[in-house]
């Protein structure tokens, strides 16, 4: 893969039970990250031109199959996980080891990420609590755990926005 192809974005629903609200915004954000990132280049994806920072469209996409894997897979589900991109030297290798992994595997570790984070929550309760809360956390339940993925998104999604500007010009999808 050269570039992530355009995607269409789900439409988030406008009425309906909490659980599938939750859920249709996440699918929503979720989407949202990869449709920013459509159509650019390997090297564009990298690009980082806010000189004070770090984040990249490429990292965004890396840390945020990192955290589906932290909520989701190691808390929410209590699962020991191998960490996409983090090393236990370098805590911020999401966001700056950029050539670790290819385009193709960086796109699929995120997908299969959204999938088993959709897997393990599938079934349960919004009030089922983490196996794992962590060490010096309070326990939190699903329903907390969609709450901040869904900020977590729509705050890199914005981010996101001016990245994107700043590299093409893009803005407004």
């Amino acid at each position: 893969m050269e570039e992530i192809p355009q995607i269409e974005r789900p439409k988030p629903l406008l009425s309906g039970g909490e659980r599938d609200q939750l859920v249709s915004w996440l699918a929503f954000y979720r989407a949202t990250l990869l449709k920013k990132c459509s159509g650019l280049a390997f090297e564009d994806l990298c690009r980082r031109p806010v000189a004070t920072s770090s984040m990249s469209l490429l990292g965004m996409v890396r840390h945020m199959t990192f955290v589906e894997q932290v909520w989701f897979d190691a808390r929410f589900a209590g699962n020991d996980v191998a960490e996409h991109y983090k090393q236990p030297d370098d805590r911020e290798a999401d966001w700056t080891e950029l050539d670790s992994a290819t385009l193709d595997q960086v796109v699929a570790d995120f997908e299969h990420a959204c999938e088993t984070s959709d897997e393990l929550a599938r079934g349960h309760n919004l009030d089922d609590p983490v196996r794992r809360p962590g060490a010096n956390r309070e326990p939190v339940d699903l329903r907390w755990i969609y709450i901040h993925m869904i900020e977590e998104y729509a705050r890199h999604c914005g981010h996101a926005d001016i990245i994107r500007e700043l590299i093409d010009g893009t803005t407004g999808y």
